[in-house]
């Protein structure tokens, strides 16, 4: 069969290879375009795994929501002009896409057809790319938020009478907690802590007391109001909200009467 300029173009367009390496796969498959993409991504795909060690420093965030689930993914590759690339976000949306259309909830394994999307990319930007992180939360009310940078976002599940705006407003809250402006959140409510985190923090607010002089009777009551105030800097509910820092008021005062907040999770990639 005879290759046209044209028929070697439309497969450069759809797979983002040179025009050469198009014309010899189109060659060699007797001018089959199926069998000319799979032929070429074996190829890349060879390649690629000479790629395999090379840092992912970056990546993009996107995130998905239906009625009732809502799900956040990250795609990492080697640089940051990859991550910005039109076609890196879409596959990334693609796949935050699959995600909420998912079963379970929690942190995911990727499909097949979401590690395909992810192939598709290393075939066209040449770069190590893998999926990162995917999580689905469901819940009666859902609500995310993706910073600009498409570099961070969080998403969110509560319980009551909770209005979009609050949603994507504690979405907000949680992209942008980190030091130093305050502490990333550990759970949703300070009894939600891990145990062993509290523990480590309290031996070590007795020891810091202990270090000054005091006695241990004295240390202990010093160290037991630092951990409460590390209790309400790491609890989501406890923490100042930041879209209304100038009022000082915690997360909590701004949940309705009856409504409450079960799950969170915050994803960052890049610097």
């Amino acid at each position: 069969m005879a290759i046209t300029a044209k028929d070697v173009n439309d497969l450069r367009k759809r797979t983002g290879m040179g025009m050469m390496e198009c014309k010899k796969a189109l060659t060699d498959v007797d001018g089959d375009v199926d069998k000319a993409i799979e032929l070429l991504r074996e190829r890349a795909g060879g390649k690629m795994d000479d790629r395999g060690d090379r840092a992912q420093a970056e990546g993009c965030v996107a995130m998905a929501q239906t009625d009732g689930a809502i799900a956040i993914v990250s795609v990492l590759t080697e640089s940051d002009f990859a991550a910005r690339n039109e076609g890196f976000q879409q596959k990334t949306q693609e796949i935050a896409d699959l995600a909420v259309a998912a079963s379970g909830t929690g942190e995911l394994e990727a499909t097949d057809a979401m590690k395909a999307l992810a192939e598709d990319l290393r075939l066209t930007i040449k770069e190590n790319i893998s999926i990162g992180k995917i999580v689905r939360l469901a819940g009666p009310k859902v609500g995310g938020y993706v910073h600009l940078t498409k570099k961070l976002g969080a998403i969110v599940t509560g319980e009551g009478d909770l209005s979009d705006d609050l949603l994507k407003g504690l979405c907000q809250h949680l992209s942008a907690a980190a030091p130093p402006l305050t502490p990333t959140p550990l759970a949703v409510s300070e009894d939600q802590l891990p145990a062993e985190l509290v523990e480590q923090a309290k031996q070590q607010f007795i020891q810091e007391a202990e270090e000054t002089g005091k006695p241990k009777e004295i240390a202990e009551k010093i160290s037991a109001g630092k951990l409460n105030k590390w209790k309400q800097d790491h609890a989501l509910l406890g923490q100042t909200y930041i879209r209304e820092l100038d009022a000082k008021k915690p997360v909590r005062d701004y949940l309705p009467s009856g409504a409450k907040l079960t799950a969170f999770f915050r994803l960052q990639v890049g610097g």
